[in-house]
């Protein structure tokens, strides 16, 4: 039987971070925002002569409130003391502002701690957080604005009957919500190639209004839709509540939560069907898991939004988890950034996080993407 560490015997020796900007294929968007690059800021923690890992999707700036405003606070503290270093953390970017850029990055840090733990404990990070799901349902997400129908019929192909995952969502909500024809010509289609058998979700990103986004949600009523993500913008409580009770789909929101009372807030509002939390936006596993506690409590399931190889480990550990983003451009981005027996495999729509036994995450930055794609 391994012998327990005593607190503060493996203290962290240091913290690094790095931007990534890996271009997308092809030109990507939604009702709100277009892009042509994907950042992410990767940090790794040192402690008891291992490494362990951890990132976000933000700005190159997060990795300089990483080094700037968190690597002193961090470095010599407990490495097994993960919730005790994220409150370090949260109390040193009182200053700088807790929402946006600086929880990105307590968020990356935090996931990089969970990494070490495991590692220094010789377990999968699903292990030690322990197993509610140890299948962890995903959906295939994407369905670009920018896609041309033909490239929108290809990927619900490939996720439907390629990969066999039964759950699909595309974006909708073209133009800021001026497109309406268009979208739901899009649902159309892909009802018609994911078939009867599939739930089908859309995302408009806050692209509506609350008077059109009920006129769309009862046209979508049409093509089967189960999920409507973000009908009006997030911030607009009333008007998800408003929509929550009118509609026969599932509303579902919370990706831009930043902090816990975001969550509260939302939830006593009765705001969503299923909450959705963002770990490398909300401050980490540590966070997240407070996220899904509190959704519980409430009688809600949690979603977790993107990033599919930072969420598959804590999900296992939750069992009011609904299913993980398996989103396309992180799907695709993760695998050209990190290596090793962790990279998880979707098919038959369901990921077994830890399965390998490899400690952790499993997962180590490749030499190649330090090479092709470090910005910063």
């Amino acid at each position: 039987m391994r012998a327990r560490k005593d607190r503060g015997d493996t203290p962290v020796e240091r913290i690094e971070a790095g931007a990534y900007t890996v271009p997308t294929d092809a030109p990507e968007g939604d009702g709100t925002l277009a892009w042509d690059s994907t950042t992410a800021v990767v940090v790794e923690v040192w402690g008891g002569g291992l490494r362990g890992l951890g990132w976000t999707y933000a700005p190159a700036a997060a990795a300089g409130v990483v080094r700037e405003l968190l690597a002193d606070v961090v470095a010599g503290r407990d490495a097994l003391g993960v919730p005790g270093v994220h409150e370090a953390m949260c109390r040193a970017v009182r200053n700088a502002g807790r929402p946006g850029i600086a929880s990105c990055a307590i968020s990356a840090v935090d996931v990089a701690l969970w990494d070490l733990k495991a590692r220094l404990l010789g377990l999968p990070l699903a292990d030690l957080l322990g197993t509610a799901c140890p299948e962890v349902p995903v959906y295939g997400s994407g369905g670009f604005t920018t896609a041309p129908d033909t490239q929108l019929r290809a990927r619900v192909e490939s996720w439907v009957h390629g990969l066999h995952i039964p759950r699909v969502k595309i974006k909708i909500g073209q133009d800021r919500g001026r497109a309406v024809g268009r979208d739901l010509s899009r649902v159309a289609l892909a009802r018609e190639v994911a078939g009867p058998g599939a739930e089908l979700y859309v995302d408009a990103n806050g692209a509506y209004a609350r008077g059109q986004a009920l006129r769309v949600g009862r046209e979508l009523a049409a093509y089967g839709v189960v999920w409507f993500e973000e009908p009006v913008s997030s911030d607009d409580l009333p008007g998800l509540r408003l929509l929550r009770d009118r509609l026969d789909c599932d509303v579902a929101a919370g990706e831009y939560g930043y902090d816990l009372p975001y969550f509260a807030r939302m939830t006593r509002a009765g705001a969503v069907d299923c909450l959705q939390a963002d770990a490398t936006r909300c401050g980490g596993i540590t966070e997240w898991l407070r996220v899904a506690g509190l959704a519980r409590a409430q009688g809600l399931e949690l979603s977790a939004h993107c990033a599919p190889h930072v969420h598959a480990h804590p999900a296992a550990a939750v069992p009011n988890v609904r299913h993980i983003e398996w989103f396309d451009d992180h799907a695709r981005l993760e695998p050209l950034l990190f290596e090793g027996e962790g990279l998880l495999d979707p098919s038959g729509g369901t990921v077994r996080p830890g399965a390998s036994g490899a400690p952790g995450l499993g997962l180590a930055l490749r030499a190649s993407a330090v090479e092709e794609y470090r910005v910063a």
